[in-house]
């Protein structure tokens, strides 16, 4: 009798147990009043906003149901609440766009779900015609790509970026007509992603810079005190920002950088091209009115952690390695015709000695002139986005322009170097662009990006004008085989200038 109260007693014990421990049912969930906002900053016509509470605290799964299978999809997990405001991003244009709300047990099972049709408005008329001309294959970079677009219809302002994916589909775009500080927006070289998912961008109209969400909304901004912003921003592995300037009270433009305090706003550091360079040199200005102004056209940064430096872009003029105190560590660039810096520094000692494919020394003088070109090596030419790679080495877009001094031949080309600063010398390590000429070539703007998880890069020359077209491209390249494994064709309803977009760079609707 005892054995079987105890057998009873058991029994119940446990029945209790796995009732306190069995996971939320789908009967438990309970959803209440769900809202969806379309585009709730007023700038971001293809993302919403979906608010609503559950009765239980549950994380959830977003789903954007996409056109072309599960690759088209854009999925993103949530963390357990039991209120929500959910960034939607990632909707299709003129579209009923289906979204799944999928609530996940601590498992990460699926529980209950919840469906949603967000139907958009028609796609911006500006907005561009996409040719997916290689499909994408295999494992492509990861995010999508976020465009740097200046084409238009009736008025060239202000920029638009907008992202699409490897199915060519326009899935997210800015449009800041109307709004009190951006109408107008002129952000140049684009907006780049941060570290935390955000996009910085500087704005030439205002001479400040801005952080945004994905939703449109301006979230903090950094006024560049009385200097006027162009081209570029970057971000440091501190969280400062580097940013190329115009200061007004010079003379000349484009020859500032800026590196501007997250926390305080306050400038922290500021090189002056005029000082560590010579701006009195003209050897690459072939046909410009304007040298005596834009003597270096500062196009692009990077930032080398290791040594506390930056690289600068000079459109005009070559690429430059600076220490934080504005002293010159290298200059790669044609050897015609450097001089003496605004400083008094004899700027020969900076230039770097090609080498060819064996380590050897290129001594042929029409070589290191920039005249000729080596079968091992080339200069780069009025080149933009110096990208720094994991193993030290540069890469830059080589646009082409004037090479040899006569622009013949033409063509574009992303290219690495191997540089060895002790002994200053520089090897070409790889190139892509040259067999494909005048299809690609980019007389000016462009970027280049190493990506080393998948060990690819992207190569996107955004000012085309071929076969009475003007067009940008965005290609993803084995670097390796130098197989294309995805590219797409820009077409603007009509380009600034001859610019369809002055970049391209990967982006992550959500940041991991």
């Amino acid at each position: 009798m005892k054995n079987t109260h105890l057998l009873l007693y058991i029994s119940l014990f446990l029945f209790f147990v796995a009732c306190k421990e069995d996971p939320i049912s789908s009967a438990d969930i309970k959803v209440n009043d769900i809202q969806v906002e379309l585009n709730p900053s007023g700038h971001a016509p293809l993302s919403a906003e979906v608010r609503f509470s559950t009765s239980e605290s549950t994380a959830v799964r977003l789903r954007v149901v996409g056109q072309h299978g599960a690759d088209s999809d854009v999925v993103q997990d949530f963390p357990a609440s039991d209120n929500f405001e959910l960034p939607v991003l990632g909707l299709y244009p003129d579209y009923e766009n289906q979204v799944e709300l999928i609530f996940l047990d601590a498992a990460g099972n699926a529980l209950n779900t919840e469906s949603l049709t967000i139907q958009t408005n028609v796609l911006l008329a500006d907005m561009p015609e996409i040719e997916v001309n290689t499909p994408a294959t295999g494992t492509l970079m990861s995010g999508w790509n976020l465009v740097n677009y200046l084409g238009y219809i009736s008025s060239p302002f202000p920029q638009r970026p907008f992202m699409f994916d490897e199915f060519g589909d326009i899935r997210w775009y800015v449009n800041y007509r109307g709004h009190p500080e951006l109408d107008g927006l002129f952000c140049d070289y684009g907006m780049q992603q941060l570290r935390n998912g955000n996009l910085i961008f500087g704005n030439n109209n205002s001479g400040t810079l801005y952080e945004i969400n994905l939703l449109g909304e301006v979230l903090n901004k950094w006024p560049l005190h009385g200097y006027g912003f162009h081209h570029t921003v970057i971000e440091k592995p501190n969280g400062n920002f580097l940013a190329t300037v115009n200061d007004f009270s010079k003379p000349t433009l484009e020859d500032v950088i800026l590196e501007i305090d997250r926390n305080t706003g306050e400038i922290a550091n500021l090189w002056d091209l005029t000082e560590s360079l010579d701006d009195q040199r003209r050897a690459w200005q072939t046909g410009r009115a304007d040298t005596e102004i834009d003597w270096f056209h500062a196009n692009g940064l990077a930032y080398s952690e290791s040594d506390d430096c930056i690289i600068v872009s000079g459109r005009t003029q070559g690429t430059v390695k600076l220490t934080a105190n504005n002293e010159v560590v290298w200059i790669l660039a044609p050897h015609r015709d450097w001089a003496t810096a605004g400083n008094g520094q004899d700027l020969q000692q900076y230039l770097l000695q090609p080498l060819d494919a064996n380590g050897d020394a290129i001594e042929e003088t029409a070589v290191l002139d920039g005249a000729e070109n080596h079968p091992d090596f080339e200069w780069n030419w009025y080149q933009h986005s110096p990208f720094l790679m994991p193993n030290g080495n540069l890469m830059v877009f080589d646009n082409g322009e004037n090479r040899n001094y006569n622009g013949v031949p033409t063509y574009s080309r992303g290219v690495e170097f191997q540089i060895d600063e002790a002994n200053r010398t520089v090897q070409q390590i790889w190139q892509y662009g040259k067999e494909r000429r005048g299809d690609i070539h980019s007389q000016v703007t462009s970027n280049v990006i190493y990506d080393a998880a998948t060990e690819h890069v992207l190569f996107s020359p955004g000012s085309i004008s071929f076969a009475g077209k003007e067009y940008g491209k965005v290609l993803e390249v084995d670097k390796a085989s130098g197989e294309v494994l995805f590219e797409a064709t820009i077409l603007p309803p009509r380009s600034f200038y001859i610019i369809t977009f002055h970049n391209t760079q990967k982006v992550e609707l959500y940041k991991k």
